[in-house]
């Protein structure tokens, strides 16, 4: 009793037991790659089984509004119990402390840090430590790709040339895949079942869960000019393992971004990943228009990495070979996304996400992105 007594921890409470476990257990997933392999693969499942039918109850994004109501309180809390409550007390006998024993500012910071602890334990238990599992090379068998300009002109044209020949039939059928008109109801439930379909097919022979949810629920991001603001598109929201997509989207876009955050839903962190597995099942789809939205969505991508392999003569060759319907189409929506942009915060985000995804073993940062093509690729590759 003298040892609990000479390092306080006789004033330790349960919670804070619990919570020192919990950091621990987290601490060592991340440390240890084969516990970050059993989280993805059979712990994460279970909580995605649990938590997200309770979230699919909700028409809203119940992440979007805890994190918002966190981050008010973190920074509302201080200023009342330190600067305010005294105040008020004086006219709301019921705010007043019991013997007038209010806080000491160590207590109220103190809560503060428990709380944001809490936060951390949280995110990583509910869907955060799926950063810790093994790329996905080391989980489908896939080798890199050395970098050949042949093999890179011939993908990218092949490439341009099925993205070319889905926009021609949509011209006949008279499709709506170039509609600037907003994503409604039947599109949504359209997209839902192909992607769904297309992701039970593949399954972890494709280094990714099986989907454990068959009736999932994309939510509208509730702060939705905020995203726009900053260029966000979609997210998923791990503390009640829900995804959101930004209400801005354009039809073209819905069932490519739909799922990219499916498969971050079911466990793939890495962004250039989920864009992979995004652009697998979407061009599988018997489906025109979530095939043509597959191929379209990685267009910058594939084009950037044209002009920076081939050169700036191939480059220009390549956006000619492009039909310009696509061309003006990628024109139009880079306006569109620009002027919902405010440039402070769009940079404040690139900052705050790249440190996220740094500090999440994702080394190279919002470029993650960028390594869809690679990927590709690589499992063409595999496929011969």
């Amino acid at each position: 009793m003298k040892i609990l007594h000479t390092f306080r921890l006789n004033r330790v409470k349960w919670r804070h037991w619990l919570l020192l476990v919990l950091l621990l257990l987290v601490t060592l997933a991340k440390m240890i790659p084969l516990w970050g392999f059993i989280y993805t693969t059979r712990i994460y499942p279970i909580i995605g089984t649990l938590l997200s039918p309770i979230s699919g109850f909700f028409s809203f994004a119940v992440g979007d509004i805890f994190i918002a109501l966190s981050i008010a309180w973190v920074i509302f809390y201080p200023i009342y119990e330190i600067g305010l409550r005294k105040k008020l007390a004086r006219r709301y006998f019921f705010l007043a402390a019991k013997k007038g024993s209010y806080p000491k500012k160590k207590i109220v910071f103190g809560r503060v840090a428990e709380y944001l602890l809490w936060v951390y334990a949280w995110f990583y238990i509910a869907w955060g430590l799926n950063y810790s599992q093994p790329n996905i090379y080391d989980r489908t068998g896939m080798k890199p790709v050395e970098v050949s300009e042949a093999k890179f002109k011939a993908f990218a044209y092949q490439y341009a040339d099925s993205l070319n020949a889905l926009s021609i039939s949509s011209d006949i059928a008279g499709s709506s895949i170039f509609s600037d008109s907003i994503v409604d109801d039947g599109l949504k439930n359209r997209v839902r079942d192909a992607v769904l379909k297309e992701y039970n097919k593949i399954g972890y022979k494709e280094g990714i869960n099986a989907p454990f949810n068959q009736h999932p629920h994309a939510k509208t991001m509730v702060f939705t000019p905020l995203s726009s603001m900053s260029g966000v598109t979609g997210s998923m929201g791990p503390f009640f393992c829900e995804f959101t997509l930004n209400g801005d989207i354009l039809p073209h876009d819905y069932p490519a971004t739909y799922a990219h955050e499916f498969a971050h839903f079911l466990g793939v962190a890495n962004e250039g990943e989920a864009n992979f597995y995004s652009y697998i099942v979407c061009t599988a789809s018997a489906d025109k228009q979530v095939r043509f939205s597959g191929y379209y969505h990685i267009f910058f991508h594939v084009l950037n990495n044209v002009f920076d392999i081939l050169g700036e003569k191939e480059g220009e060759r390549f956006l000619k070979h492009i039909r310009p319907k696509i061309i003006q189409l990628a024109k139009s929506d880079r306006r569109y996304w620009l002027s919902k942009r405010c440039k402070a915060l769009d940079a404040a985000q690139d900052i705050i996400f790249d440190f996220y995804l740094k500090g999440n073993h994702v080394a190279e940062g919002r470029k993650s992105y960028s390594g869809v093509v690679g990927l590709i690729l690589a499992w063409e590759e595999k496929k011969k």
